[in-house]
């Protein structure tokens, strides 16, 4: 398995930094809570790794996913070889490495993102390359800057050329013989004939003669000398019909289909010839006259007499993309086993026995929706594509502990099972959980659970009857939210505090009549957010304050009726709150305000989120963090699902990570603000569900600020086998110290001690050839300005 952890890179076009090492998850990340360098998650995850995005180059020989590449922001469905070295990728996707790509993109031999870019409005479902020339297929109306509805071709420039076929439905499949281009799919007309799901194109675009002429949807295409093979959804195909079930072998030079005729029992979804077999992959699990010969989503089919061969590699999911090279078959799908072996996703089977081989790429897809679409093989490399999220790591069932030193999970794995995971707190040694779980480490542990240091859950067992959505840890009292309606035997509807030594719950009884969702400790009370209407003996909507004795006290910022409280942060003399709420505190507020700590009314703060809900919330020394689900505009910016808010006014800082989903945990720390939720993607990198983002002041001016005191850069290289650079910024002359520190704290290095630096650019060259290889952090500080970058320094 590669380590990617060690790799660092940039995010967005503002600047802020994305940590590539951090590892993610395959599922939502809900909640999460730190502890010197230990980062604890909870969610509704299986797994945690090296992050892939969905499109993964390998090594053919030993699986093993190249050291770096551009990780790919959505779903990818086709990739061919470019013929240089390189690839092309089409799907329905928004980004590659960092880089906008709308749905196709070509990535060079070195791993870089090419400029070549042809924009396509719509998926990319099929790709070929015939000398300079990239045939494109899809659902798309426009490509290349021109017009073209669902098949193009487009030039070494990215431009579409102008071969106009005009396809009135999508097309699924491309394969090229000479200047011949056949297509297939769900049309029933192109290049400018009526053509029933499959056709042959010629040079200028229009259909040739050649008119099979299926009976319903053709998925894929192969062809061998005169013989075009097709799979898909129909029963009867040729000109005139013969009855094919879902495969067929088709004349090249007429419209008839061959005696061939396996006939499997479903849908066929990929087809590769080698030699004298033809591979199939789908959704069959038989074929023959009266399918006897079972053959799970994937079959070796004899080239002359239609009947598959022993081969047999019994996949137990669908199988839906093939590559032959030698004596390999790669096969891509929704599989997790396959050739007798687990295999996750795709596979590279012995040719003779159908047995998986050693090549494991160890890929893994989304908890719901894992699948690969597309195996292309060039040279020594095999190209996987999909929906993708993560390499190796380890299985963690919604609860995990990363180290940030390093950005890999630890040991600490308190298998929470049945359930997710939404609620964390920490209290010393011990980590609160709650969410909808029944279990931790196979004890039964009813949606509340206290966990020591090694994942092991402790004796302390509440025993909540229904979800726990929200935990405050306040000395000896654990506070509670979520949807229960009794704690350890007693009543206590939605919200409650529990002795953290006994479990039991105290005489604290709020009483809320509906979830409470979110919780806040204040100096003197517990703020409580959900879709409450009463709580505390009082009427409040959404929100309230509770004193010692689980009264209400007179705090009441009376959210709109109906709308619900997700989140809630306290700091200094304001309450911030984000919901679904557009009135709060007496004023007009959309989804987000700031709260007067005693009186209960809105400030003059006002982000005016634009749609959905804010569902969390961060307050650190220079900003307001805030992540939603839906808002596209807050603070007066675009933003999707996630900002950094100015103290002042609420306006956006410039600082935009650009999640692509719902945004439901956040923690600033340091340098970094960490980011959870069920997000796929950060900026235009395939980062799924969790994420360590550089801090909104590091290196970016507030708005109506002028240049701020310091700005560190990234070392030069990094990592670094030998020296690297370290490069700051100083916006006035300051006193600047520059050190380096190991992982465990300890200085390695001082590079700059006390020495007043004019304004401007500084470089320092550090020389790490004495030390041994690991992560390590270079320091700045220069006035009242500290930031920290982590390196990597390897030795060969």
């Amino acid at each position: 398995m590669v380590t990617c952890g060690l790799l660092i890179g940039h995010g967005s076009s503002l600047g802020q930094t994305i940590n590539q090492g951090l590892y993610v998850t395959n599922g939502s990340v809900l909640a999460s809570a730190l502890s010197g360098s230990t980062l604890y998650v909870g969610g509704s995850f299986t797994r945690v790794g090296a992050a892939s995005g969905c499109a993964v180059p390998t090594d053919a020989t030993t699986g093993t996913p190249a050291a770096s590449f551009p990780k790919v922001l959505g779903v990818v469905q086709a990739v061919v070889p470019d013929g240089a070295g390189g690839w092309y990728l089409g799907g329905d996707f928004t980004g590659v490495g960092g880089a906008a790509r709308s749905r196709i993109a070509r990535v060079l031999a070195d791993g870089t993102v090419s400029p070549w870019n042809p924009n396509a409005n719509g998926k990319v479902l099929a790709l070929a390359v015939s000398g300079t020339t990239v045939y494109a297929a899809g659902e798309f109306t426009n490509i290349g800057g021109a017009a073209r509805n669902r098949i193009a071709a487009l030039d070494p420039g990215g431009v579409a050329t102008p071969w106009d076929p005009n396809a009135n439905n999508s097309v699924l499949a491309l394969a090229i013989d000479g200047t011949t281009v056949y297509a297939a799919g769900k049309f029933t007309a192109i290049g400018g004939q009526a053509r029933s799901y499959v056709a042959a194109l010629d040079a200028t675009g229009s259909a040739t003669a050649w008119n099979p002429s299926a009976g319903s949807f053709v998925n894929a295409l192969a062809v061998d000398g005169s013989t075009v093979y097709a799979g898909g959804s129909f029963f009867g195909i040729g000109t005139p019909s013969k009855s094919r079930s879902h495969i067929a072998a088709l004349d090249a030079a007429a419209d008839t289909a061959f005696d061939w005729d396996p006939n499997a029992d479903n849908t066929v979804n990929a087809l590769a010839v080698n030699g004298t077999t033809v591979y199939a992959g789908g959704l069959f699990t038989a074929f023959g006259p009266t399918m006897s010969d079972l053959r799970s989503h994937i079959a070796a089919i004899d080239a002359t007499t239609g009947s598959p061969t022993a081969w047999n590699p019994d996949a137990d999911g669908v199988v839906n993309a093939l590559a032959v090279s030698g004596t390999s078959v790669y096969a891509g799908g929704n599989f997790l086993n396959i050739g007798g072996q687990a295999r996750s996703l795709v596979a590279a089977l012995d040719a003779t026995t159908g047995n998986a081989t050693a090549w494991n790429s160890n890929l893994a897809g989304p908890v719901t929706g894992g699948v690969v679409n597309a195996v292309a093989m060039s040279g020594t490399t095999v190209y996987v594509g999909g929906n993708l999220t993560l390499i190796g790591g380890q299985p963690r069932n919604n609860l995990a502990a990363i180290d940030l030193s390093t950005g890999m999970a630890t040991t600490w794995d308190p298998n929470a099972g049945n359930g997710s995971v939404s609620a964390l707190a920490l209290s010393g040694t011990t980590v609160y959980a709650g969410g909808a779980f029944t279990s931790i480490k196979g004890q039964t542990r009813n949606h509340l659970a206290a966990m020591d240091v090694a994942g092991n859950p402790t004796v302390w067992n509440p025993d909540a009857d229904g979800s726990v959505n929200a935990i405050v840890a306040s000395g000896a009292t654990v506070y509670v939210g979520g949807s229960f309606t009794h704690i350890g035997g007693p009543t206590r509807n939605h919200i409650a505090a529990v002795n953290n030594t006994n479990g039991n719950p105290t005489s604290w009884n709020p009483n809320a009549d509906q979830s409470v969702l979110t919780l806040a400790a204040g100096a003197t009370t517990i703020y409580a957010g959900g879709s409450f209407s009463t709580i505390g003996g009082q009427t409040r909507r959404s929100l309230a304050a509770l004193d010692a004795n689980g009264n209400a006290t007179t705090w009441n910022p009376n959210a709109n009726s109906s709308s619900v409280l997700f989140s809630l942060a306290v700091s200094g003399s304001n309450v911030y709150a984000g919901g679904s709420f557009t009135t709060i505190g007496g004023q007009t507020r959309n989804r987000i305000a700031a709260l007067d700590v005693t009186s209960g009314s809105a400030t003059a703060w006002n982000p005016n989120a634009n749609s959905g809900a804010v569902t969390s919330l961060a307050a650190a020394a220079t900003a307001v963090y805030a992540g939603g689900s839906l808002f596209s505009s807050i603070g007066g910016q675009s933003r999707n699902h996630i900002a950094a808010l100015d103290l002042a006014a609420g306006g956006a800082l410039p600082w935009d990570p650009n999640a692509n989903d719902t945004v439901w945990m956040l923690l600033p720390t340091g340098t970094t603000v960490y980011a959870g939720g069920a997000f796929t993607g950060i900026g235009n990198l395939g980062q799924g569900y969790l994420a360590g983002i550089t801090d909104a002041t590091v290196g970016v001016p507030a708005v109506g600020e002028g240049p701020r005191i310091a700005r560190l850069e990234q070392n030069r290289p990094n990592p670094f086998e030998g020296s690297s650079t370290i490069r700051f910024t100083l916006g006035s002359a300051e006193v600047v110290n520059l050190q380096v520190f190991d992982a465990q704290g300890r200085e390695s290095a001082t590079l700059i001690a006390n020495q007043r630096r004019v304004a401007g650019p500084h470089q320092v060259v550090f020389d790490g050839r004495g030390l041994p290889s690991g992560v390590y952090l270079v320091r700045l500080e220069a006035g009242g300005f500290t930031a920290t970058r982590k390196m990597v320094l390897f030795r060969r």
